[in-house]
């Protein structure tokens, strides 16, 4: 049984349960002030507090998906299937390793539902090799559609995160199918990965000086690779990017740095300025200039205004990105287009952002073309 499966939650309440009832039972006869008797209390309290620990913390993973996995959680690599190329001409920059049915009516007939299908990306240039679930709306798979392009956006999760949680959590996916059909957006490919393509290393997005280039994979080898495989525009009007979190913060900072790969960038509750700590490690070498443009506001003041569309998102309580969500937006000048979406309230999670994904898809939607 997985980690998030509902089996495994189920009972583990049920042994919580069973346990408090079995102390409160037990409790009279454990009354004496022997060792034994000691140790009896002590054993009963301890078992009982994991287990109610533990029902809690798999009832909040089962809600927001921290981890995906029993090996997810313990840190160790899961082991590959077998990789398979995707396409004749596809070459070795993006090879399928398996495909999953859409979990939505008729989703298990690619042309009524579409198709997930989990990819691995070689960087040609940044040397970096990482995992993708590629999303195909039903459109790729009709008839009418075999000779059209359609637009591409990246999505990523927030750190450390796993790219399942944009599947299962936050359903983009399932939102781009439902708001295409709604005709608020048109068909388009998404690439859902976590910016952790450099495990476990935080890398913030950032070409690290003598370490992972994990700027170069995003803005370039990730959108040839993809471009390669799949009837996708190579153009960067036909690419956007989008993220929550740490994955909203890469998406701006990658659309700002590189206009010409992505048409538009839109950051769920994201920050403005790379984190430093234990997880990221010196991003930067010593070197004060990568350590600026890696600030957005530094940026928006210091560095040509690009031609791009930025979307940041904030809420007025529950979310600690307010002020500078404000100063962002203050500071961006023409040619580039800023939008936002401010909740009345809302923290850093899976259902602040669940309520921000469908008009964000919307707006991504209509800042590309096919």
């Amino acid at each position: 049984m997985g980690l998030t499966s509902t089996k495994v939650l189920a009972l583990t309440l049920v042994i919580a349960v069973l346990l408090f009832a079995a102390t409160i039972w037990l409790w009279p006869r454990l009354s004496r002030r022997s060792l034994r008797a000691v140790l009896g209390r002590i054993g009963l309290l301890l078992v009982t507090q994991l287990a109610l620990f533990a029902a809690v913390g798999l009832a909040a993973n089962k809600s927001f998906l921290f981890y995906g996995s029993w090996a997810d959680l313990f840190g160790q690599e899961e082991e590959m299937g077998v990789v398979v190329d995707h396409a004749a001409g596809a070459g070795k920059q993006a090879q399928l390793i398996g495909t999953r049915a859409l979990d939505v009516p008729g989703g298990g007939k690619p042309s009524v539902g579409g198709q997930i299908q989990e990819v691995r990306i070689e960087g040609a240039k940044s040397k970096i090799v990482s995992p993708a679930y590629v999303y195909l709306p039903p459109e790729y798979f009709q008839p009418q559609y075999a000779k059209k392009n359609f637009p591409a956006t990246v999505v990523l999760t927030g750190y450390p995160g796993t790219a399942m949680n944009l599947i299962k959590g936050l359903r983009y996916p399932q939102t781009a199918l439902l708001q295409a059909r709604a005709g608020k957006a048109q068909p388009m490919v998404m690439v859902m990965m976590r910016p952790t393509v450099a495990p476990p290393r935080d890398t913030e997005c950032v070409d690290i000086p003598g370490g992972p280039q994990t700027e170069t994979f995003f803005a370039e080898d990730l959108p040839r690779a993809v471009s390669s495989a799949y009837r996708v525009g190579t153009k960067g009007k036909n690419w956007g990017f989008m993220g929550n979190s740490t994955g909203g913060y890469c998406a701006v900072k990658i659309a700002m740095g590189h206009p010409d790969k992505f048409a538009a960038g839109a950051g769920l509750s994201p920050y403005y300025k790379a984190a430093d700590d234990p997880t990221t490690g010196d991003l930067f070498g010593g070197n004060a200039d990568l350590k600026k443009r890696a600030d957005l506001l530094w940026s928006l003041d210091h560095l040509p205004a690009p031609r791009t569309s930025l979307l940041v998102t904030t809420s007025k309580k529950g979310e600690d990105n307010k002020k500078p969500t404000a100063e962002f937006i203050s500071k961006v000048k023409p040619p580039t287009h800023i939008s936002s979406i401010t909740l009345n309230s809302g923290g850093h999670n899976f259902n602040t952002w669940k309520r921000e994904i469908p008009a964000v898809v919307e707006w991504m939607s209509k800042k590309l073309t096919a």
